[in-house]
């Protein structure tokens, strides 16, 4: 069995002036899979990022990177990144731009000739190869910049905020991507704050607040937390009180006359007893629908204070 691609015992960061970028972080990430690392800005994300790629020296960083020990060079030959607000030369076409990032990789020239004109296609500039970055729009650069990531056939990939800028297409396009990449068994580090972007193609996920991990696991798993049933009734209130399996159920804000009453399943035989009582008293089933905490859901409980509602202070997590 392989190791895992990021296996992170602590890592962290302190600067100057005792201030606490990351506070023993705990990671791992298995091969092969779309991992994604949440967190408000400020959390640590792209600091994390920088140390294991030796852009940032770290206070202390145990553990391993595609089985070698942080900062192994070999390791690091084997690795893709695409930073936030990236610089490609703007007096360089795309080909140029991705063929040069190519060359301080030690891809050899002829193979990443090829490289770059396969993976300017996959990202969408076919017909743009051979314009000056310079005419390039924020989403177009963010596309060149990706397929430069990538140009050194990497075994794993770090991706910060790649989707920055992109419009929908190109979104749906780099989704794409990161989904085919997954599916030739190269692993994505995604970071990223846009949850819904991050919802549709991660497998698992960690959320980093005030520098520290505060939730991670499979995505699937962490959905489960808050699975329910929605059962919406259509009851005459005035006739006779609802079924007493369903005198906690709402009225609606929107008609008063429909009723929802949340099951903690989503096991349709716990739906059952709810469905068939209300049967019975003659209310209209309206609607039995099935919901998962959506991630926006899970991110906004981790890093607000369930007391006041608010974002959680600077320090909370000391």
């Amino acid at each position: 069995m392989l190791e895992p691609a990021l296996d992170l015992g602590c890592v962290r960061k302190t600067y100057k002036g005792r201030i606490h970028a990351l506070r023993e972080v705990n990671l791992r990430v298995e091969r092969g899979e779309i991992f994604g690392l949440l967190g408000p800005n400020g959390a640590g994300k792209s600091t994390l990022v920088k140390i294991l790629l030796t852009v940032v020296r770290p206070t202390e960083a145990r553990g391993s990177m595609l089985g070698r020990a942080i900062g192994d060079k070999s390791a690091l030959a084997k690795v893709g990144y695409l930073p936030e607000q990236h610089r490609l030369a703007p007096y360089l076409t795309a080909r140029q731009a991705v063929e040069f990032s190519g060359a301080l990789s030690g891809v050899p020239r002829l193979t990443r000739r090829r490289r770059a004109d396969a993976l300017l296609d996959q990202v969408g500039l076919r017909d743009w190869k051979d314009k000056r970055v310079s005419a390039f729009s924020k989403g177009m650069r963010q596309r060149a910049g990706l397929a430069a990531a990538l140009v050194n056939d990497p075994q794993l990939v770090f991706l910060d905020e790649p989707t920055d800028g992109v419009d929908p297409v190109g979104r749906k396009q780099i989704r794409d991507l990161l989904l085919t990449l997954r599916n030739e068994g190269r692993t994505i580090f995604l970071n990223s704050h846009l949850l819904n972007e991050a919802e549709q193609v991660c497998d698992r996920v960690a959320i980093l607040l005030q520098g520290r991990v505060v939730k991670q696991g499979r995505l699937a798993d962490l959905q489960q937390e808050g699975a329910r049933q929605e059962l919406c009734v259509r009851w005459n209130s005035a006739a006779r009180d609802l079924p007493g399996c369903l005198t906690h159920a709402l009225p609606d804000a929107a008609d008063a006359s429909v009723f929802r009453h949340i099951i903690p399943s989503l096991d349709p035989a716990v739906a059952q007893p709810a469905i068939d009582a209300a049967r019975a008293a003659g209310a209209m089933i309206v609607s039995l629908e099935g919901k998962r905490e959506r991630l926006e859901d899970l991110f906004i409980k981790a890093v607000t204070d369930p007391l006041t509602g608010l974002p959680l202070p600077p320090g909370a997590l000391i």
